[in-house]
This record gives structure tokens, sequence and C-alpha cells, in this order.
């Protein structure tokens, strides 16, 4: 982590509920044979809201809502959140269940309904079971069904693990929190994936700058991660701020403002590189970093190129240093650059300089590219433009689980 511990640390068990004035939890309502599948996170005070959703043309039914209810003031005090069922491609059936949903819960949590958002996650196409919900939600006030962990688990489809984290800063001498839970596995690419993100913090600052700040620290965290190349419906990145760690208003002028945009930064980096690390079947979490490139714009173009191609991640998994699938990924991704200049490392070890093969220990390769995690790195020349993306290796057990998910 370097030097970003110097402006805060990692709260052991910290999670989506240790900020100030949070809480979380979750329960089975039968979404699902066993595990459970709603989960909810609640604000003792309205929070500012702000959120970031998927490029998909197919927008499902909750994005839909939830951007809704952020539009209205700007705040959100509830999130309810399920599992198994997406609820996209439902039409006008699957957007009333949506609000229906959106009110059951604002009802039961003491809110008002546009102060609730909701999100779903799960199988394209089917509509929502909604007296199964219905029960669920009337039952999420009771104590049994508190805790971050039960909210973290809800989430979750084909992940392995729950991802969750929270952090502790100061800003004007005053301890501000920021946590996070999120859910992905598969069908994640740059631009939002199917991948469900929430952070919390009970840092003062209004929802302008928490939505621009949101939206810049995306383009460099979830945005940059990639397991399959597909792009799903459902979505959302939210950040919810109650203002209960009472610190004056942070704005980009504020003294501290550096602190917390780089603490919000790490929490969306963390779940991002979870999210890549939990692929479907991923054996290695792959890093990719791209420096001397014309612009940070190019850079991000080439990182992306690079992590998304389906032969590099098979070589990764193969633990074949193939960088010939390497520089060709890096050749189609559409951006200007010398191939004369470019160099390419495995880890710490050259393989490529200007543009033709450097001599380099394979063994020595191949044990890098079996480590759990495996960097990349393309020094294109002596530009400025850099950009760091996330992914991970593609493995037979990929195509098993997706060649079976709805059974």
């Amino acid at each position: 982590m370097g030097d970003q511990q110097e402006h805060f640390h990692i709260i052991k068990n910290g999670n989506i509920a240790t900020a100030k004035g949070f809480q979380a939890g979750g329960l089975h309502c039968g979404l699902r044979k066993k595990k459970i599948d709603l989960g909810w996170v609640y604000s003792e005070v309205p929070a500012q809201a702000a959120g970031v959703y998927t490029t998909n043309s197919f927008q499902a039914a909750p994005l839909k809502v939830t951007q809704e209810s952020i539009a209205k003031e700007n705040q959100l005090q509830a999130v309810i959140v399920n599992s198994a069922i997406a609820n996209a491609c439902t039409g006008e059936q699957g957007l009333q269940d949506a609000y229906d949903m959106r009110k059951l819960f604002a009802e039961t949590m003491g809110v008002e309904e546009h102060l609730a958002a909701v999100a779903s996650t799960g199988l394209i196409g089917e509509l929502l079971p909604m007296e199964k919900l219905q029960k669920g939600i009337s039952q999420v006030n009771d104590q049994e069904h508190l805790g971050a962990e039960k909210f973290e688990t809800a989430i979750l489809t084909t992940d392995t693990k729950e991802k969750g984290i929270a952090i502790e800063l100061e800003i004007d001498g005053e301890t501000v929190t920021i946590g996070g839970a999120a859910k992905g596995s598969g069908m994640i690419h740059p631009n939002m994936a199917t991948m469900l993100g929430f952070v919390t913090t009970d840092a003062n600052i209004s929802s302008n700058h928490l939505t621009d700040t949101l939206k810049a620290i995306t383009n460099k965290s979830f945005n940059m991660i990639t397991v399959d190349g597909d792009t799903s419906t459902n979505d959302m990145v939210l950040v919810l701020a109650n203002g209960q760690a009472e610190n004056k208003e942070l704005t980009p002028d504020h003294k501290d403002w550096e602190t917390f945009y780089e603490g919000l930064k790490f929490v969306c980096e963390y779940l991002a590189k979870e999210i890549a690390r939990d692929g479907e079947g991923a054996t290695r979490l792959v890093e990719v970093n791209v420096e001397g490139a014309f612009t940070d714009e190019s850079a991000t173009g080439i990182a992306k190129s690079i992590i998304s191609s389906n032969l590099v991640k098979t070589a990764i998994h193969g633990a074949d240093a193939n960088w010939g699938r390497i520089i060709t990924a890096i050749g189609y991704s559409g951006e200007s650059l010398d191939p004369d200049k470019v160099s390419i490392y495995l880890g710490d070890i050259l393989v490529v300089e200007n543009g033709v093969p450097h001599p380099f220990d394979e063994e020595a390769a191949k044990e890098h590219l079996l480590e759990d995690e495996v960097k990349i790195l393309a020094k294109l020349g002596d530009a400025n433009g850099r950009a760091t993306a996330w992914g991970c290796d593609l493995s037979y057990e990929y195509v098993r689980i997706n060649a079976s998910y709805r059974t």
C-alpha cells in the first residue's frame, strides 16, 4: 500500500456498516434454495448519494428506479438488494415490481419512498417472486438478520467469497470512516460489469462533489477490471455519505480533500481488484500497468486491450510466457504508439525491448505466471501517460460454470 498508509489505515474486520450511523443485514427469502438472498443497508439519517451505472442499453428495472430516487433530492437512506434474479428485460411488470419492492422496503424501514434504492443481480429475463420478497422485506428489522457479513453474502451470485473493507482517516481532526462491499465474478468488463458496489461513509460531503469524485474514481477502479469481456444489465455503484463524523463539509478546496479522495479511491480499487481476483474459474489476479503512453486515455485503452485479451488470459492460465499475445493486444488497441519503443515485462523480467525480443529465462517467467498475482508492464516510450487495469486468467472452469449457469 506504500505511502497511502500515511493517510489512512485499514480497519481489521471493517465493513460496510462500520461508519457511524450505518447498519446492514441479510436473510434468506426463498429466491435461492438455501443461501441468503436478500440484503440491505440503512443509514440512521438521510445520506448524500451518488451513483454510477452500466453502459449496457438494456438497463434493468432496479437501476431506473434507483436513479429516479436519487434524482429527487440527491439523497438515500436505505438500499435493498436481491440476488438470484436480475429483474432485467422484464418489461412493464418488472418495472412495477421494482417500484413495489422500493415501496415495501421504505415502509418497513420507516423512510420516505424516494430515500430508498433497489438493486438486483442474477438471472436475466425472469420476474421477481414478489410474495417471497414481501415476506423477506417484512423481516429486515429482526435483530437476528443484522450483520454486514450477511449483507456481503446476500448479494453474491457465482462469487466464491464475500468482498468487504473499511478504512479510517482523519478530516478536520475528526475520525472519518469509509466502508464498502461488492459482488461480481462473471460478466465483468470495463464500463461497469455484472457488478454491484456499495460504499458508505460518515463524512460530510455534498452529493455534487460526491458524484464528481465517484465518476472520476470509477474510471480508475471499477471501469478498469475485466473477467470475460461481457458488460451486464444491472451494474451499479452507490456511495452514501451521512455526515455523522461531523467534519466541516468536504470540497476540493478543503485542506484534507486529497486525504478523503485517496481513501475513497483505495476502497473502490480494493473492491474492484477483489472482483477481478474472484473471476469465475480464475486462479490468478492479473495486473496490467502501462507507462509512457502519449496520454492517460491512450494508456487506459491499451491496458484494457491487454487485460481483455482471451489469448493473453489463456496464456497466463497455462503459465506460457507468450509475449506475442501481449504485443498483438497492444497493436490492435487502436491507440497511437511507436512500435520501436515498446518494451514488455512479466513481473520484473524483460521479455521485449524496443519492439524486439529480449533474451529471458523461460523458467523464471513461468514461475511468475504461476504466482497468485501476475503483473504485466508495458512501457511505450518516454511520454507521461499511464494506467492500470486488473483482470484474471481464463480457465476451463469458467466454461464449466457458464455452460450450466441456469441449472
